[in-house]
């Protein structure tokens, strides 16, 4: 059987996972009275909760006589480094743009990884059902980005397909008919695409690009097979990343079709398949027959830019809602994340039971937190930091390219927000009702700043960032939060007469009958420093009648804080104390004695 290798790319939420849905009901890849979910290869809880996708997954069709194996890329500039890797699987990429917002910031970072690789694009204008939909114009916008990004005469002749991928529709012209399938694309990708190297009879070449993890198997690799066969209990020789050989067994291996991985005895050169037996295994490394080993050019994995250090759970409350709260449970389930996610970074920290733990950004980490919160673990963060290096003697942090979307009226409190955090403005481009603008900024003046962004917008502002380079520290303090906080001095069970008390000093984020502990934060106060506060007070009980006539205490609905709120929210002498079942905010030292000294220190 002929095989083609493909990618789907794409910036966040320009419907590459809805197209895989179409192409997969099209293709007869499942019965047809299985019922599906949307977005089948969002397999993981958070994507489907969030829309998103996290890790880049592998599924495969066939047309004919031809398998087509697909790889489902995230969009978020979070998870980019799953598009890095994988660029060495395939022979050409599905380029999937928005019909109404063109080319975005992760267009541009995905689209310039595949013309680096050297493999066929194909642009494939999508959502052209939509109201607001501007195919040819978006067409424009993708070539003037192959022109931008060097791409040369062959790149330039890519062929266009226009679809709906909630429709099922694809078309060679920029308008859907009712008759419409998914055919035209099939038909293209068939047509334009190469098929990979099928040299069976040559010695084995296999690299994995991604990693999985089955608790009955362990770790898996995946990969392409540049050429020769494998085989099931075959013995191989793996080239380290250091150039060590070690031999192993190849004790499992998995092809794949619709949404199953299947076990199979044996792959052939082109395929993609996963493969069982060494429990170290890593992306880049190079596993060959015994007496040929040859070494491939390793696979370049962006490092880290942001960390933060997650510790034991240390509040008065541990132990009480979270299923694992030991630090060898968080320590052997942190390292088991690096199993599966090579953009992660974790290492041991010389305090105890602490962790630094680094990724490409904010919700990277934020899944990882709210994966584990949803396993039964207890434990605390600390505020994201931004990761800083050394370069020719020069201290330098990472900078990012801001691309802002926002209506009219909201343009100058966007712009004064970018200014506070050292954002240098590069372009603006006025609309009948949106304004788009880029920034070039520090990446910690991103950190905690979504929470302004989405008030000062109402809601109606987008916004997308994407790495650009390490630049000189700027030594401007940025990004601090311009309000303190309420902090509870007391241990107890917040009362409505003592909330009802403290209204007037700031915004709460608890309401009655909740338990509180001393040094926690209850609420945001309205001027700049820290106030600590008693929200457990109850009114005192006389026989005396009192002249006035007691009223029933109406309080304002608290300000609910979601996880990444949090995140966002903390300063650097706080945590976020997270379990299975509450998300607080904490000081990290609880003592209101024991900070008053502490602050008295700083201030000399």
């Amino acid at each position: 059987m002929e095989i083609r290798n493909i990618a789907i790319i794409a910036h966040v939420d320009h419907g590459k996972t809805t197209l895989v849905d179409s192409m997969l009901k099209q293709s007869h890849a499942y019965r047809d009275t299985l019922k599906v979910n949307e977005r089948a290869m969002d397999t993981n809880q958070l994507e489907r909760e969030r829309g998103i996708t996290i890790l880049a997954k592998t599924t495969a069709i066939s047309f004919g006589n031809v398998k087509i194996n697909i790889l489902d890329t995230p969009g978020h500039a979070d998870f980019g480094g799953e598009v890095e890797r994988i660029m060495n699987m395939v022979d050409g990429v599905l380029l999937v743009v928005d019909a109404v917002e063109g080319t975005m910031p992760q267009t541009r970072f995905v689209l310039k990884r595949a013309l680096e690789a050297g493999v066929k694009p194909i642009c494939v204008v999508n959502k052209i059902d939509r109201a607001m939909a501007r195919p040819v114009q978006v067409l424009d916008e993708v070539l003037e980005l192959f022109i931008d990004l060097g791409a040369n005469d062959e790149q330039l002749d890519f062929p266009v397909i226009y679809a709906s991928g909630i429709q099922g529709k694809s078309s060679f012209e920029p308008f859907l008919s009712d008759n419409d399938t998914m055919i035209p694309l099939f038909e293209t990708i068939l047509k334009h695409i190469p098929s990979p190297s099928t040299e069976i009879d040559k010695p084995l070449i296999f690299q994995p690009s991604l990693l999985d993890y089955n608790d009955y198997v362990g770790r898996m690799g995946i990969g392409r097979i540049h050429q020769g066969t494998m085989k099931v209990n075959e013995m191989v020789s793996v080239v380290r990343l250091d150039g060590t050989i070690k031999t192993f067994r190849i004790q499992k291996l998995f092809g794949y079709f619709g949404l199953d991985r299947i076990e199979i005895q044996e792959g052939y050169a082109g395929d993609i398949v996963a493969i069982s037996g060494l429990a170290d295994i890593f992306v880049g490394e190079t596993i060959c027959d015994i007496g040929q080993e040859i070494q491939l050019p390793l696979i370049t994995i962006s490092e880290p830019t942001v960390e933060m250090t997650f510790g034991t759970n240390t509040s008065p409350f541990s132990g009480k809602e979270g299923k694992f709260v030991t630090s060898t449970k968080i320590d052997e389930r942190l390292f088991k994340e690096t199993e599966r996610d090579v953009a992660l970074k974790v290492r041991r920290t010389d305090a105890a039971e602490k962790w630094i733990v680094s990724g490409r950004g904010e919700l990277h980490l934020g899944i990882l937190i709210e994966n584990m919160r949803r396993e039964g673990f207890e434990f605390e963060v600390s505020q994201a930091k931004v990761i800083t290096k050394m370069i020719n003697g020069v201290l330098c942090e990472p900078f990012e390219s801001v691309q802002v979307d926002t209506p009219n009226e909201f343009v100058g409190g966007v712009i004064e927000l970018l200014g506070e955090r050292s954002g240098m403005l590069k372009t603006l481009h006025p609309g009948p009702t949106q304004t788009r603008i880029m920034y070039e900024m520090p990446s910690r003046g991103l950190i905690g700043f979504m929470t302004d962004f989405l008030t000062t917008t109402k809601g109606y502002g987008l916004i997308n960032h994407l790495f650009l380079e390490y630049r000189p520290m700027d030594n401007l303090v940025i990004g601090k939060r311009k309000f303190g906080v309420l902090v509870s001095v007391e241990s107890g069970v917040t009362t409505s007469y003592a909330l009802g008390g403290l209204e007037e000093r700031g915004t709460m984020f608890v309401e009655p009958r909740v338990q509180v502990y001393e040094g926690m934060i209850i609420g945001e106060c309205n001027r700049e420093s820290d106030l600590a506060v008693n929200a457990t007070r109850e009114k005192q009980m006389t026989n005396t009648r009192s002249s006035t006539k007691d009223f029933t205490v109406v309080l304002k609905r608290p300000r609910r804080m979601s996880l990444e709120m949090c995140l966002d929210y903390i300063n650097e002498d706080e945590l976020v104390e997270i379990t299975p079942k509450s998300i607080r905010i904490r000081k990290r030292i609880l003592d209101t004695n024991g900070r008053k000294k502490t602050d008295s220190r700083k201030d000399r």
